[in-house]
């Protein structure tokens, strides 16, 4: 009778479990639906209550038209060239950084780990003046170099990098030396190979959030040919309409390469979560 008791509990607390991912799985997914199906839609069938999902017939021509009006092409390879650019320059960035916090002995290396780890707590609003002010200073203002350069260090991506190698036996370390390699062939050919799993969620997370930045690219460029794809967005709003079928069609264009990859790097993202926490 216990066991049974016990087999109905949990498969009780199954039950309820995927009730509530399935409810949340609904709540998340209908806006991405509705986005899908109001790029489909007349300008008039928008706002038509109650409202239609499946459009008869679709509009397939929003999405050339999204692409021809706001110049879609160029605001796309800005964005394309400035994340890929990023995203690469974190990953090398940081892994370095991530390295000599967790495998090399210097002295006052925890205090500066720490220090570096503490500008994480400053809100990124404090520093978007100071950093206009150095691009301003070093007439980077309107230049790939003022949307690259200062997203490409971040303390979260060394931290989370650390956290990793730290889970790597440093037996791999000093049988490398004794092979005689340097520490920069140790941390090329021996913990770089070990840290994929690390280093694409690390590469996911700094490819979402340089290819959704608005804010930073709108206080540094007042040139259209240096707009991305958020910018470009916002030329479908206008003082007096707004064309919500195109600004959803354009939207489905800027988020496809998010969930493409996403879905290239699931297995890479969900093992890197789950290992990267293992020691503090």
């Amino acid at each position: 009778m216990a066991r049974r008791n016990a087999a109905w509990k949990r498969l009780l607390a199954k039950i309820l479990l995927y009730l509530v991912m399935t409810i949340l799985a609904v709540c998340m997914g209908v806006p991405f639906l509705w986005m899908l199906s109001t790029s489909l839609k007349t300008p008039g069938e928008t706002f038509v209550y109650p409202p239609v999902w499946i459009p008869h017939p679709p509009q397939w021509s929003n999405y050339a038209d999204a692409w021809q009006k706001a110049n879609f092409g160029h605001y796309f390879f800005n964005s394309v060239f400035i994340t890929v650019t990023t995203v690469a320059g974190q990953l090398l960035t940081s892994s370095l950084a991530a390295f000599s916090f967790a495998r090399l002995h210097y002295k006052g290396r925890d205090a500066l780990f720490l220090a570096y780890l503490g500008t994480m707590m400053i809100p990124g609003q404090v520093v978007m003046i100071p950093n206009f002010i150095l691009m301003r200073y070093f007439g980077w203002v309107n230049t790939y170099q003022a949307l690259i350069v200062p997203a490409i260090f971040t303390a979260y991506g060394t931290f989370m990098l650390r956290q990793f190698m730290l889970s790597i036996p440093t037996e791999l370390d000093e049988a490398a030396t004794i092979d005689g390699c340097n520490k920069l062939q140790v941390y090329w050919n021996v913990i770089l190979p070990l840290s994929k799993a690390a280093l694409a969620t690390l590469g996911v997370f700094s490819f979402i959030g340089a290819w959704n930045n608005f804010q930073w690219p709108l206080i540094v460029t007042n040139d259209p040919s240096m707009f991305t794809l958020p910018i470009g967005l916002s030329s479908f709003n206008s003082e007096h309409a707004s064309n919500y079928s195109l600004m959803m069609a354009g939207t489905v264009i800027c988020v496809s390469p998010i969930l493409a990859l996403y879905c290239a790097a699931q297995n890479y993202f969900v093992e890197g979560i789950a290992l990267s926490g293992i020691k503090g």
